[in-house]
């Protein structure tokens, strides 16, 4: 199913075709995903856990090396700009199209994965938040 949406959507279309389709919410590969991550994460003792929730705090709130990429290259490029121009627009070239379609695909790529892995993130902790709390409320 294609949607502009975002993954929330897709996985909301998805619980829909398979209730439409009379299957089981429980074989569905995005949440056999998830029980199997939570399983996981209620195997580990707390202390650790406690650890592996800071950690993974610090990774989602960390400026990563994407934004810094983001961010630094035009400042490079600028420092360049008269040779990069010269190299670019010389005599009619198109290189300067080629420069653009690249450097934009390559700034595309890595601005979505920096958003999904902050996402990823976010889905660990929460995980990670509900099974601390679940074990404090039982102690």
């Amino acid at each position: 199913m294609f949607s502009l949406r975002g993954d929330a959507h897709k996985i909301y279309l998805h619980l829909k075709k398979a209730a439409n389709d009379g299957r089981s919410f429980k074989q569905m590969k995005e949440l056999i995903e998830v029980k199997k991550i939570q399983a996981f994460y209620q195997s580990i003792d707390s202390d650790t856990l406690k650890i592996i929730y800071y950690r993974m705090i610090k990774e989602k709130n960390g400026s990563g090396i994407i934004p810094i990429f983001v961010t630094a290259v035009p400042w490079f490029l600028f420092l360049f700009s008269n040779q990069l121009q010269q190299l670019l627009f010389k005599e009619g070239s198109k290189l300067w199209v080629v420069f653009g379609i690249v450097y934009m695909l390559i700034l595309t790529t890595t601005v979505v994965l920096h958003f999904r892995e902050k996402a990823w993130a976010a889905f660990h902790i929460k995980i990670i938040q509900d099974t601390l709390d679940e074990r404090k409320r039982q102690d």
